[in-house]
C-alpha cells in the first residue's frame, strides 16, 4: 500500500501544478479564477486522474499523454461537488473539512464558478496536442456522455428524487453507477483509449472500473457511519440525517462490507484476465477498499 500512496504523492504533485497553472492563465474575473481555485485546492487523493495515469501507465504510456484529459475530468468532478453543495441541493457547509465555496464567495460565484469549470474542461481537451483531433473528439464524447443526463448528472437527480424513499438494491445501484460510477469508469476507459488498449482489454477494464465505482460508494456508506468528521471532511451521519437509502441500510453493516468484498473481487479477477499486467489498477482498488477518506 505504500507504494501506491507513493505514486499518488508523486503524480499528484505534477497534475495539481499543471492544473492550477491552467486556470491561473485563463483571461477571466480574478473573482472566478479564485473561486475555481479554491474548490480545485480542497484536496482529496485525486483518485479519477490517478486512475486514468495509471491505465495510461499499463499500456506503457508516459503520463503526460493524459494531462489535459486527466484535468478536465478532475474539473468536472469539482463543478459537480460545487453545485452539490449549495443551498438548493444538499446544502452543506464543509467539503473536505473546509467551508464550502457558497460559503466563501456567495452562492452566485459558487454557481459560475462551476459552470466554468464544466465548460472549460471541454476546451482543454479540444485544444491539447496531445491527442489527434479523432481522438479528442471520442474523448469529448465520452466525458460528455459520462458526465451529462445518461450519466453523473442523471445518477443526481435520481438521488435527490430517492431522498426520504426507501430504495431497492437496484434503485440504489443505478444512482451510484451513474453518479459516482460513470465518472470513476471514465478515468479508466480514457486511459484505456489514450494508450491503445484492445478491444477485449477495453471491455475487462470497463468492468474493472464498473465494480470499483460500486466499492467507492459502498465504501463511501460505511464511512458515513463509521469514519469520523476528521476524517471525512463533513459530519458523520448526515446520510441518515436526510434519509437517504446507504448499503449498509438496505443491507445491514456486515452486509454492505461483504458487498464491498464481492465487488472487489470482481475488479481483481478483471484484471487478471487482462493481456498485460496491471500493479498500479490493483493497488487503487485495495486503496478505495481501505481508504478512510
Amino acid at each position: 500500500m505504500t507504494a501506491i500512496k507513493n505514486y499518488i504523492q508523486e503524480k499528484r504533485s505534477m497534475f495539481e501544478s499543471y492544473m492550477l497553472e491552467r486556470v491561473e492563465t485563463l483571461l477571466a474575473p480574478d473573482t472566478l479564477k479564485e473561486s475555481m481555485a479554491y474548490s480545485l485546492k480542497a484536496g482529496g487523493k485525486r483518485i479519477r486522474p490517478m486512475l486514468l495515469f495509471a491505465a495510461l501507465e499499463t499500456y506503457g504510456k508516459p503520463v503526460e499523454k493524459g494531462l489535459d484529459t486527466a484535468c478536465a475530468l478532475e474539473m468536472i468532478h469539482t463543478y459537480s461537488l460545487i453545485h452539490d453543495d449549495l443551498p438548493a441541493m444538499d446544502d452543506d457547509d464543509l467539503r473536505r473539512g473546509k467551508p464550502t465555496n457558497h460559503k466563501v464567495f456567495g452562492e452566485a460565484t459558487a454557481i459560475l464558478s462551476g459552470d466554468a469549470l464544466l465548460t472549460y474542461a471541454f476546451e482543454l481537451i479540444a485544444s491539447s496536442t496531445n491527442h489527434s483531433p479523432e481522438q479528442s473528439v471520442k474523448l469529448i464524447q465520452m466525458l460528455a456522455s459520462a458526465a451529462g443526463p445518461e450519466g453523473m448528472v442523471g445518477g443526481q437527480m435520481a438521488d435527490m428524487e430517492g431522498e426520504q424513499k426507501v430504495l431497492t438494491l437496484p434503485e440504489l445501484e443505478y444512482i451510484h453507477l451513474h453518479k459516482t460510477g460513470r465518472l470513476l469508469v471514465f478515468s479508466v476507459m480514457a486511459g484505456a483509449y489514450i494508450g491503445g488498449a484492445d478491444e477485449r482489454d477495453t471491455e475487462l477494464l470497463e468492468k474493472y472500473a464498473r465494480h470499483i465505482g460500486l466499492a467507492f460508494q459502498i465504501r463511501d456508506d460505511i464511512l458515513d457511519i463509521e469514519g469520523t468528521e476528521e476524517e471525512i471532511g463533513k459530519p458523520v451521519g448526515s446520510d441518515e440525517f436526510n434519509e437517504k437509502s446507504t448499503y449498509p441500510s438496505l443491507l445491514t453493516m456486515t452486509g454492505a462490507k461483504e458487498k464491498l468484498a464481492d465487488e472487489l473481487n470482481q475488479a481483481h479477477d478483471a484484471l487478471n484476465a487482462l493481456s498485460r499486467p496491471a500493479p498500479l489498477l490493483e493497488s487503487f482498488a485495495n486503496l478505495i477498499a481501505e481508504r478512510t477518506a
